[in-house]
């Protein structure tokens, strides 16, 4: 699984940081989220969906 964050829609809220920080971590400098981990860690597949689903903005996608 791989995930991806658009840019351009994130808007940096953190909520996925917090449900799957073994994925996504926080760009402080651009204030938006990014994936750290890609392809997505075995482990981490449910609550990197969670966090995807749990996008306010719908910024995240993943590809199976």
């Amino acid at each position: 699984m791989k995930a991806i964050v658009d840019e351009d829609t994130c808007t940096g809220c953190g909520i996925c940081v917090d449900i799957c920080p073994e994925v996504f971590e926080l760009n402080e400098q651009a204030e938006i989220a990014r994936v750290k981990a890609n392809p997505v860690p075995p482990g981490a597949e449910d609550t990197c969906r969670e966090a995807a689903e749990g996008c306010p903005v719908e910024a995240i996608s993943l590809e199976e």
